[in-house]
């Protein structure tokens, strides 16, 4: 008999290929979220209103959230709060029991300590936006109701539309500044966390780190995203207390909005942030693809091709 997966947010990047890879295995998938996902039978279910119908499913994976760089405390934050908070306690009571997978977020950690190697048990607090203050609540209730939570970090790959994108239209008249000076960062292909999804509901629970095999140095990484979108600039180092200031005005002038630079995306670039795979791997799985995986297939289809 087919196990049946349930697949929230299966109409966005990682939800998308979640479901995609639990067909192909031969699940039947039910996608759950505001729009039809990209396989198996679609429903109905805004997360940040009642409870979704999961009647005939094996497994949750829980991949729906609002996203986005809002300030805490900002207005924004109760909308993004609503799904993410209050969508999760929703799912969990109807899951019934039902093996849970809650794809969270390495933003969860707090920004303040050494994040040189992080491991789970890393402190959560001090968060630097709604976002990372809402994840972290929301993964709460999921770990206290047995589930497993996955923690990834800037998540490309095939059909991204925010993290790539954002840094490429960064580039100014052939430059691109960055905050500070070089370090080294964890990123995931989306393929590795989707194989995470697949294989976490024989986990224990509890948490665990999700990313690429190795830690990628953050000049050479972005050097080799431009050149495979055949974008031709020179990086710059923009001094941390500088870049700090500029978020700082931005956000003021966001008005509790979004802005256009945040403490939070200075935070990302110039810190080093590596997590610690040890618990993942030791569960059975292995991070099979990384960055240049996937700028091949970027640059075979041509500049400004999306794969």
């Amino acid at each position: 008999m087919r196990a049946r997966i349930a697949v929230t947010g299966a109409s966005g990047f990682c939800g998308g290929h979640v479901a995609r890879a639990a067909a192909a295995r031969g699940a039947e998938v039910i996608c759950v979220g505001r729009r039809p996902g990209p396989v198996g039978e679609h429903r109905f279910w805004d997360a940040a209103y009642g409870e979704p119908d999961l009647a005939g499913a094996d497994v949750v994976v829980h991949c729906a959230a609002a996203v986005g760089d809002p300030a805490p405390g900002s207005p924004a934050e109760a909308l993004m709060r609503e799904v993410n908070v209050d969508g999760t306690r929703r799912l969990l009571a109807a899951a019934g029991g039902r093996p849970v997978v809650w794809v969270s977020s390495a933003s969860v950690y707090d920004p303040r300590l050494d994040r040189s190697l992080v491991g789970e048990d890393h402190p959560r607090a001090g968060h630097l936006n709604a976002y990372g203050r809402t994840k972290a609540a929301g993964e709460a209730l999921a770990l206290a109701a047995g589930a497993v939570v996955l923690r990834p970090r800037a998540v490309y790959g095939p059909g991204d539309t925010q993290l790539l994108p954002r840094l490429l239209s960064r580039v100014r008249a052939g430059t691109l500044l960055l905050p500070g000076l070089d370090v080294h960062l964890s990123l995931t292909a989306v393929e590795n966390l989707t194989e995470a999804c697949l294989l976490a509901p024989g986990w224990t629970p509890g948490a665990y780190n999700i990313a690429d095999g190795e830690p990628y140095a953050r000049d050479d990484a972005v050097r080799a995203v431009l050149r495979a979108h055949g974008v031709r600039a020179r990086i710059r180092h923009l001094p941390l207390g500088v870049a700090q200031a500029a978020a700082r005005v931005a956000q003021a002038a966001a008005r509790g909005g979004e802005p256009a630079l945040s403490s939070y995306a200075v935070d990302q670039l110039a810190h080093p942030v590596v997590l610690d795979l040890t618990r993942a791997r030791s569960r059975g799985w292995s991070p099979g693809r990384d960055l240049a995986h996937y700028l091949a297939s970027v640059a075979a289809a041509g500049p400004g091709v999306s794969r």
